[in-house]
Order: structure tokens, then sequence, then C-alpha cells
């Protein structure tokens, strides 16, 4: 139950970057907004990796692998362009339930492509959270 406690805290500071995000691109083009978030993320994950004297498994990640980090990064960073242009334009009450959706579409997805096994609860979890996103987002 130890991803539980990680992905509690992820959950924390998703919820406190988008606080933050919204109140930092106010009077700021969302794209230089993200380039600069990148920039931070970029010094604090390698500062890691150095620090933690990682740097030296680069040579052994396979070349599947390393595409698919790849990919993962440009999915990321499409993600978070999407998410500022948003967070600019909407109510970060609103932005942030649909940005969620991602739960219900990673559920989709893993069952798919994964083959992971969807129960009953699981869709009717997903179900709710689509169904909350929705009201949320359409609410005035």
């Amino acid at each position: 139950m130890q991803w539980l406690i990680y992905a509690l805290l992820s959950a924390l500071f998703a919820a406190l970057t988008a606080i933050l995000a919204k109140i930092g691109v106010k009077d700021v083009n969302s794209n230089l907004a993200t380039a600069i978030r990148t920039i931070v993320i970029l010094l604090f994950a390698w500062g890691i990796v150095f620090g933690q004297g990682l740097q030296t498994q680069l040579t052994q990640i396979s070349r599947f692998s390393l595409i698919l980090l790849v990919l993962s990064g440009v999915a990321t960073g499409l993600s978070w362009l999407f998410y500022f242009r948003a967070l600019q334009l909407g109510n970060v009450s609103q932005v942030a339930p649909v940005d969620k959706l991602s739960l219900v579409i990673t559920i989709v997805l893993a069952a798919f492509i994964l083959k992971e096994k969807v129960t009953l609860g699981t869709m009717f979890g997903a179900g709710l959270m689509t169904a909350g996103a929705i009201v949320i987002a359409l609410v005035k």
C-alpha cells in the first residue's frame, strides 16, 4: 500500500500545481509559462538523478524503453501546453476536473493496451468521475 501514499502526494501536488499555475499564468503567455515550468522540472529531475548517482544507468536503457519514454515526454508536453491554455481561459475549478478525465481515459487505455482487468467497481467509479467532471464543467 506504499503506492497509495505516493499517489495521494501526487494528487496533493497536482492540486497545488493547478492553483499556482492559474495565478502565475494570469499575465503570461501560456506557452511561455509552460516552458518556464518545464525548465524547473528539468533541473529538479536531473538534480535528483545526479544527486543519487543514477546518471551512470543511462547507457543501460534499451532503445525501446527510450523511445517510449520520449513519446511519454511528448505527450506530457502537449498535455501541459493544453492545460495551461485551458487554465488561462477557464476557471481552475472547472478545468482541473475535466483534465482529470485523464484518469478515465487511462483506465480504458490500460484495459485495451496493457490488458489490465477492469472490474465492475472500476467501471462504476470511472462513470462517476466522468459524470462529476461533466457536471462541474457545465456549472456556470
